[in-house]
């Protein structure tokens, strides 16, 4: 079956590119609408009440224009709506959590395995659940980086400011568990940093760690969620953004998407 509608895929910013710049490498046909809800950016520091609001109506925003299913890039938004909108929803609902911590089982030789996100993330204790459910004997540490966020977006994605942020959250990662061999980038800004933090904690740690990319994780899962309704278009599919502020769209869109980002709408939610 063939099924031309587009994905839809929503965050509080303009890190979920990242995400749709993987689905945009795995499935090159796919059209695409995305929005970013850059007005009420961050969700980490928000109540999960008001996390599930926004959500809400991130998610009716792209029901109501089409879409043949949503992906929610922010793993805040994941780890505290998710279940809500699952029940609710017309058309299949994708988060960033189970595709995380379902790749971090995988690679993990040990069962221990580190997660770093924001303050939101890892409260919510989100990515814990979904791993010990895949793995009960697994052995879980969470830390929240927050200033791997700013640093993400101001460009500073190597060098010493970023490796001195870095080491200074893993150095804290590693000390509460020494034989953790598998780190989650539990933030879609994060994978702008992977370079940095697989080098950290190389260096803190001793020994090669696997680095899990939860954007590219979500990638893999839209697509068996979607096997029998892929567009079947020999083009490359179209990206259309929306966003709620367009404060700085210019500058950081590009950044996190890794190419020019020329059609976006300002929409009020």
């Amino acid at each position: 079956m063939s099924d031309s509608r587009p994905i839809g895929v929503f965050d509080s910013g303009v890190g979920g590119l990242t995400v749709v710049a993987a689905l945009r490498r795995a499935m090159p046909r796919e059209q695409i609408l995305y929005l970013g809800d850059t007005a009420r950016v961050p969700y980490g520091t928000k109540s999960p009440r008001t996390v599930e609001r926004y959500a809400g109506s991130c998610h009716r925003f792209l029901v109501d224009r089409g879409v043949k299913a949503v992906v929610i890039a922010c793993n805040t938004a994941s780890a505290n709506a998710l279940p809500g909108l699952q029940t609710t929803s017309p058309v299949p609902v994708v988060g960033a959590v189970d595709p995380g911590a379902r790749s971090a089982v995988e690679a993990s030789r040990t069962g221990h395995i580190g997660v770093i996100g924001t303050l939101a993330t890892i409260r919510s204790g989100a990515y814990r659940r979904a791993i010990t459910a895949r793995a009960a004997a697994a052995v879980v540490t969470e830390l929240a980086c927050p200033l791997l966020v700013p640093l993400a977006e101001e460009g500073w994605i190597d060098g010493s400011i970023a490796e001195a942020v870095a080491a200074r959250y893993l150095e804290h990662v590693f000390a509460d568990d020494a034989a953790i061999d598998t780190l989650v980038l539990g933030c879609t800004h994060y994978p702008l940093l992977t370079g940095v933090l697989t080098q950290v904690a190389r260096q803190v740690s001793g020994r090669d760690i696997r680095v899990v990319d939860s954007a590219i994780a979500m990638a893999g899962v839209v697509g068996e969620v979607l096997v029998e309704a892929r567009a079947t278009t020999t083009d490359r599919g179209e990206l259309h953004c929306f966003v709620t502020d367009a404060s700085r769209l210019d500058e950081l869109g590009p950044r996190f998407l890794g190419e020019s980002l020329t059609n976006y709408e300002l929409v009020d939610l």
